[in-house]
């Protein structure tokens, strides 16, 4: 025998709707205006359900969202995808601004757009915490710069002394030297001035003090074309390969882009113990700027990886890899300015650079260079 239905003394979806607090749920027609309300709209806005329906949705935003049509673009972009979700500031009834999440569905009926749902949470205190860890990282990120140049002077103070002892000895040795011998000292000097223009020239990129010649590059094309030069800095033993996926175009300067992809490349070779394999891939990104603060939130970028499968770095290693003079290498083997240099040459390129890496798993280096904003 079938149990009797349940009977509600009022509609089910009512009572779901206005038992909800965490959240503002209500309807718009197609046009935006609001034809229902529930509690947690009035909890989180402030208005009553009699102060709004009838009113156009719009009146949450903030003046500036109005002004440039955010309000009809949500609702073009929810009628025409089915399901628009954002974030972005609104407005309390009192005028004080909260972090809200969006989302707006497209409702349909007989094939027929009758109009649309629209949640709204009040995410502020996230929205909060988030901004306030970014400034403890921000913060944390200049108590590590201003050790960092401390590394740096001391770095290269050391390397250049190193340099001009070089000099300075071949220099002394050359009046009672002979023939072939003052060519050795000549051809010696000339090594280690040449050594010293290369760490100058380092320590530019570093410092974003070099010049660069940015071109609109198809950054394909560019690696492509340097395939072979890739190939022969990854050694005979080891194996380069190419993934390009399809990327637009982005403002670089293509020589030295070239010279920051020989550098990884020969830090990757340096890094396999045994022979392997060294990945170069291209891809069309949008970063998170929760994970990459340097990210500007609504860019796009394009990722450049450089990917090895040695023996990967501890996070110690991996958070030090980019600091000038760091390196892991023995004595003589490195300055520890490759990577500081491919830093600071994204950074002078107006993107960034990161490292995923952990032990046993390889290392993948990625500059992202942000696609320009098409030309009107």
């Amino acid at each position: 025998m079938s149990r009797p239905a349940m009977r509600f003394p009022v509609d089910p979806e009512h009572l779901l709707l206005s038992g909800v607090t965490d959240y503002a749920i209500y309807m718009l027609d197609p046009s935006g205006v609001i034809l229902s309300w529930n509690t947690g709209g009035e909890r989180i806005k402030g208005y009553s359900d009699a102060e709004v329906i009838g009113e156009h949705f719009s009146k949450f935003y903030t003046a500036e969202d109005r002004a440039a049509g955010e309000p009809g673009r949500a609702l073009a972009t929810a009628a025409r995808e089915g399901r628009y979700e954002a974030e972005g500031w609104r407005v309390r009834k009192d005028g004080s601004r909260f972090r809200a999440n969006i989302v707006i569905d497209a409702i349909w009926h007989e094939g027929r757009h009758v109009g649309f749902a629209k949640i709204t949470r009040d995410i502020t205190e996230r929205y909060t915490a988030q901004q306030q860890l970014r400034a403890a990282q921000h913060s944390l990120a200049q108590v590590q710069r201003i050790n960092a140049l401390g590394q740096l002077s001391l770095g290269l103070a050391h390397d250049f002394n190193n340099l001009l002892a070089v000099v300075t000895a071949s220099l002394d040795l050359l009046p009672g030297a002979d023939e072939a011998r003052r060519q050795r000292l000549v051809d010696v000097a000339r090594q280690a001035t040449e050594r010293g223009q290369r760490l100058t020239l380092q320590m530019l990129a570093f410092a974003r003090g070099q010049r660069l010649a940015p071109a609109l590059h198809d950054v394909n094309a560019l690696v492509f074309d340097a395939a072979d030069v890739y190939r022969r800095a990854a050694g005979a033993i080891t194996q380069c390969e190419f993934a390009l996926s399809e990327v637009p175009p982005v403002m670089v300067d293509a020589g030295q882009l070239e010279a920051a992809l020989l550098n990884l490349v020969g830090n990757a070779r340096d890094a396999l113990q045994s022979p392997g394999t060294i990945r170069i891939s291209t891809r069309h990104a949008r970063p998170d700027p929760r994970e990459h603060v340097e990210a500007r939130e609504g860019t796009d970028y394009v990722y450049i990886t450089v990917a090895d499968d040695g023996p990967g770095m501890d996070e110690e290693v991996r958070l030090r890899a980019m600091e000038p003079f760091f390196t892991t290498k023995d004595v003589g083997h490195g300055s520890g300015l490759g990577l500081s240099q491919v830093f600071g040459f994204a950074s002078q390129s107006g993107g960034f650079a990161f490292i995923d890496s952990e032990p046993g798993r390889g290392t993948r280096v990625t500059l992202a260079l942000p696609i320009p904003d098409p030309a009107p």
